[in-house]
């Protein structure tokens, strides 16, 4: 036995995943990651899965900047009193 699983068959009943419980998540993370749902081989490796899962989360992160950035520009240049800024101010949490 890996010394990875002697290590994980020590934990206590609670916080013990199986393998088979490990397989279903990373099933499930790969049909949530765009990249990965549209390849059409089933057989992506499970470090595989969580390299595009951090990739992906690191580009929604990037994108949430931009965004923010570019609702920041909008409205410095609007009226405060307006609507438009009103619901400038609510995107952003303001």
């Amino acid at each position: 036995m890996s010394s990875r699983r002697s290590s994980r068959s020590r934990q206590s009943g609670s916080s013990r995943i199986s393998d088979d419980q490990i397989s279903d998540l990373v099933s499930k993370l790969q049909h949530l990651i765009p990249e990965l749902h549209r390849r059409r081989s089933d057989k992506v490796s499970a470090s595989k899965v969580l390299q595009e899962t951090c990739n992906y989360i690191r580009n929604l992160h990037r994108e949430v900047d931009d965004l923010s950035d570019r609702l920041s520009e909008l409205l410095a240049s609007t009226d405060d009193n307006s609507a438009e800024a009103a619901i400038i101010r609510s995107l952003l949490n303001y």
